[in-house]
């Protein structure tokens, strides 16, 4: 026991000076004592703390941390590894009464809980906070109540940026009303976003403090947080908040939009452009990637830096290692998402090993729910986009589903089978399916007829009558300049005079300027406006082709067309596609001629399409009763030619030599973990093609992860010059694991510093299970942490305990029946459980 109890002590002094405290232990200095800034006491040595170290003539030995000024700040209760640091609770609470301290910290060595006395109950840290940190923290006197009991009425945000609005006279005069609110961009709050604050003080009265608010795309998310950060700053709760988003474009745009409603009495920075200076500031703004990038988020934050954190978009901006970032800080935590959950009824999540991608989409949800508390997936508010629709919110789209004979086959079970001759003279068959258009089959005939049928069937703009704004999502940046120029070519049939191959635009990552061309297309000056009627603001530019780029928090009210020219299989993406076209608008805000308007119908948007070529409503929807169904004639030519004439992709021959052979020489080497020079050079030439590649470097300092590895995909890999695959790079990056493509170009770029091993992974899993779990009694965490690893990297092992033959494990070298009988009853079971809900098996491959 001596050993397990010094061990705890070394490795919280080591922690101790990390975090930069001056502590002293209890005996060694006067307790009612000031103590000066110089003095420190402490002990690492092993022989002088003794086989009791716990014990001393005044009871238990503590540590006692210093502030700046050297007063008692926050008492530390130690134990040793195989006991529980909640053991020590209110011998903690005791001793830090009679030092008139506010902070207790609870540890083992290795389990760690911070607790406000003031606030509630001890909550789990993965770091020990900074002195600095800890005393900003001290100066937030938490009152729940005053939080509980603020009113909240519809104006709650107006009263911020114009707190005298009802006395003035524009103000009262109810004609001039309008006109006074859209003058001053005043904001009022809708009855649903009250409802949502509400029910977050409610969760404050019943003892939480972990919140979620599932609102669907449109609803105005962002302004119902601005109203939660004005009460939790305004109650005196926190006193510094940080809003994660999960892209670089967003982090700007939630700047701007806290800015316009609570710039009157708090500061927003985003934290890159104010490094030295975001602790003046009430509300940082930053994406949770960059927090990631070599555990910044450990290093340049203490865990009681922020009382308050936001997670926008939480569905994605938590999953996997994120939700580390959100976890690490103490204080209130708020998740914002949409509703995906109902995009997932026809999915079976009882087989984890499925290859259906809404498996991912289900653990990032289960993930989301977990996180915020509501584990019987029930958030703290909801508000569907169904129900924005009852209540004349939101729009509801129409669903065209179009198929041609070709996509029809490329969807079916079969897929699209070509015959063909290989190079021996055999008959030989080949099919294709939907994942593949666009990839590996290519049908120039089916893009325009896909491209004919939405321009026939597009809603018009209700004031000049052309196309009405419109964005095509495309399989990839070749489809989309394929799509761009055969729309183009149309446009100019059908409009004669009007465009001149600006009717559509490419919007890809490697389109220079790129963003900028989404900010033109919401504001109505793409490549030009008023094409039609000089005196109405709307884009020339009537239809963006993308692949990635405008989904997430693009705000264009007037879309009244989306089309989608690929398979969709993330119910994320597809949620966030469809919330493109929900929002409402009127027309005329834009139309300068006073007489026109009078005689535009249906100026207020009502409706808009949703274009669906390849039944993606279908896949997420068990019924879904389509508004309007074509039937389009059949392609022309070679379903599956590339356009260019050439034929299906055919099989090689094979190759059987029939001669002698002799063994000349042999050599043994032993590889190393670097791997042999040829991988190693391999890697480095990849480093070198994709460092120079502007359209990837520009993507990843935006952190558009996605754009990045579908443009690796598509325009790196497989390349005749030198074949560079995900395979190979693998390989040539010699790690005990499977390593991602994200990793593989985040270590290009020096985002992290090398490849995490399988056991470090497999750490950081265990080390999120204690976090949610708490393994109880501590003594049995080694034994648990050992089935828990057996049970993620073993196929074998996860076949015995999922089919409950435990007898073979007698005769399994790598998890026997002793290991399974050191693990408590409850964790044979809820260890396989966890694994199966929130741990992806893929990244511990070989």
């Amino acid at each position: 026991m001596a050993v397990k109890e010094a061990t705890a002590r070394i490795k919280i002094n080591k922690l101790l000076e990390t975090a930069g405290w001056r502590f002293f232990q209890d005996g060694d200095a006067p307790a009612n004592i000031r103590l000066e800034p110089s003095v420190k006491i402490h002990s690492t040595d092993l022989d002088a703390l003794g086989a009791n170290f716990e014990k001393s003539t005044k009871g238990f030995v503590d540590f006692l941390l210093l502030d700046a000024k050297g007063f008692p700040l926050l008492v530390l209760e130690a134990k040793a590894e195989d006991k529980n640091p909640l053991v020590g609770k209110e011998q903690a609470r005791k001793y830090a009464k009679s030092q008139n301290c506010r902070f207790v910290i609870l540890s083992n060595g290795n389990l760690h809980y911070f607790w406000d006395l003031e606030r509630g109950n001890p909550y789990v840290i993965t770091a020990f906070p900074t002195p600095d940190s800890v005393t900003g923290y001290q100066r937030v006197t938490p009152n729940p109540q005053r939080l509980i009991d603020e009113q909240i009425g519809a104006d709650y945000i107006v009263r911020t940026q114009r707190p005298n609005y009802q006395s003035e006279a524009a103000w009262r005069n109810e004609a001039e009303r309008p006109g006074y609110i859209q003058i001053n961009k005043l904001r009022f709050l809708r009855p649903y976003q009250l409802k949502a604050i509400h029910s977050l003080q409610t969760a404050v009265g019943e003892g939480k403090d972990r919140f979620l608010f599932e609102m669907a795309t449109g609803t105005g998310k962002t302004l119902t947080a601005a109203a939660v950060i004005k009460l939790f700053l305004r109650s005196g709760n926190v006193r510094r908040v940080l809003f994660l988003v999960d892209r670089l474009e967003l982090e700007e745009q939630a700047k701007k939009a806290f800015a316009a409603v609570l710039s009157a009495d708090f500061q927003t920075v985003i934290y890159k452009e104010n490094r030295d200076d975001w602790r003046r500031a009430e509300i940082v703004v930053t994406t949770v990637q960059s927090l990631l990038v070599n555990n910044k988020y450990r290093n340049l934050f203490s865990p009681t830096d922020f009382d308050l954190v936001i997670s926008d978009e939480a569905h994605r901006s938590i999953g996997g290692n994120a939700r580390a970032v959100f976890d690490y800080f103490i204080g209130y935590k708020l998740g914002l998402t949409a509703t995906p959950r109902d995009y997932l009824r026809r999915f079976v999540g009882a087989a984890p090993g499925t290859r259906d991608p809404r498996e991912a989409e289900r653990r990032l949800l289960l993930d989301t729910y977990r996180t915020f508390g509501c584990e019987n997936s029930q958030p703290t508010f909801r508000y569907s986009l169904l129900d924005g629709v009852k209540e004349g919110f939101l729009i509801n789209p129409t669903v065209v589903d179009a198929r041609t004979e070709v996509t029809t086959t490329l969807l079916s079970e079969e897929g699209f089978v070509v015959s063909f001759t290989d190079d021996t003279g055999e008959e030989q068959q080949q099919a294709f399916r939907q994942r593949e258009f666009e990839k590996r089959f290519f049908a120039d005939t089916t893009n325009q007829l896909l491209c004919k049928t939405f321009l026939e069937n597009a809603m018009r703009d209700p004031v000049s009558g052309e196309i009405g704004k419109s964005i095509i999502f495309a399989v990839s940046q070749n489809h989309a300049a394929k799509l761009a120029q055969i729309l183009n070519l149309m446009a100019d049939r059908m409009f004669p005079g009007k465009y001149q191959s600006d009717f559509a635009v490419q919007v890809t990552s490697q389109i220079p300027d790129a963003q900028q061309f989404t900010i033109n297309f919401a504001n109505n000056n793409l490549l030009g406006s008023g094409n039609f009627i000089p005196t109405y603001k709307t884009s020339k530019a009537r239809i963006c082709v993308t692949v990635g780029m405008m989904t997430t928090g693009y705000d264009c009210t007037d879309i009244l067309n989306i089309g989608l020219f690929r398979p969709i299989f993330s119910p994320t993406d597809f949620i966030q596609i469809k919330g493109r076209g929900t929002r409402k608008h009127d027309f005329r805000e834009v139309l300068f001629d006073e007489t026109r308007k009078e005689s535009v119908r249906q100026p207020v948007k009502t409706a808009f399409k949703l274009f669906d070529f390849f039944a993606n409503c279908e896949y997420f929807e068990e019924e879904f009763n389509y508004d309007e169904v074509l039937k389009l004639p059949p392609s022309k030519g070679k379903g599956s030619d590339d356009g260019d004439g050439q034929g299906p992709v055919v099989a090689g021959g094979t190759y059987d030599h029939l001669g002698s052979d002799i063994l000349a020489s042999m050599r043994v080497e032993e590889i190393t973990a670097d791997g042999m020079k040829i991988d190693r050079m391999f890697f480095e030439r990849f480093e070198e093609v994709i460092r120079a590649d502007d359209t990837v470097a520009s993507a990843v300092e935006a952190g558009q992860w996605d754009r990045v590895i579908d443009y690796v995909n598509r325009e790196v890999f497989d390349k005749p010059e030198e074949y560079y695959t995900l395979d190979k790079l693998r390989k040539a990056a010699a790690v005990d694991r499977r390593v991602t493509l994200r990793e593989i170009l985040e270590k290009v770029f020096g985002l992290i510093p090398r490849f995490k091993s399988k056991d470090e992974l497999l750490e950081e899993e265990f080390s999120k299970f204690v976090a949610d779990c708490v393994p109880n009694p501590p003594s049995a965490i080694p034994a648990i942490k050992t089935y828990f690893k057996a049970y993620v990297t073993s196929n074998r092992v996860r076949d015995i305990i999922d089919s409950k033959q435990f007898t073979d494990l007698a005769t399994n070298p790598y998890f026997t029946t002793h290991d399974f009988r050191a693990v408590p009853q409850p964790y044979r079971t809820l260890v396989p459980e966890y694994v199966k809900d929130y741990v992806s098996l893929n990244q511990f491959a070989a």
